[in-house]
């Protein structure tokens, strides 16, 4: 399953996608600990599946959240892509 965090607005999509089945075979979830603003938290689901995702406060910010790695994006590598070893993280801006 696609999990999609963030927002649309007039200036365009930002969403962090978090493939959750990929997610499900990572047991060390490193992607948590590489994002530099702490942005991703790792939970059980309600399908008791431990998964990340992105914390509520920055559901609706991400464009901002996430600006420190925006230089990155360009070759879409981002910290907590570059991390996850199953390439379950996305995103879009």
């Amino acid at each position: 399953m696609l999990a999609n965090y963030g927002y649309n607005d007039g200036s365009g999509d930002f969403f962090i996608t978090i493939d959750t089945d990929k997610c499900m075979e990572c047991e060390d979830k490193p992607c948590v600990a590489a994002c530099p603003v702490e942005i991703l938290e790792s939970f059980t689901d309600d399908y008791d599946d431990h998964v990340v995702g992105v914390v509520e406060k920055h559901r609706n910010k991400i464009r901002y959240s996430c600006a420190p790695c925006k230089h990155a994006s360009e070759e879409r590598n981002i910290a907590c892509q570059k991390a996850c070893p199953f390439e379950a993280i996305k995103h879009s801006w």
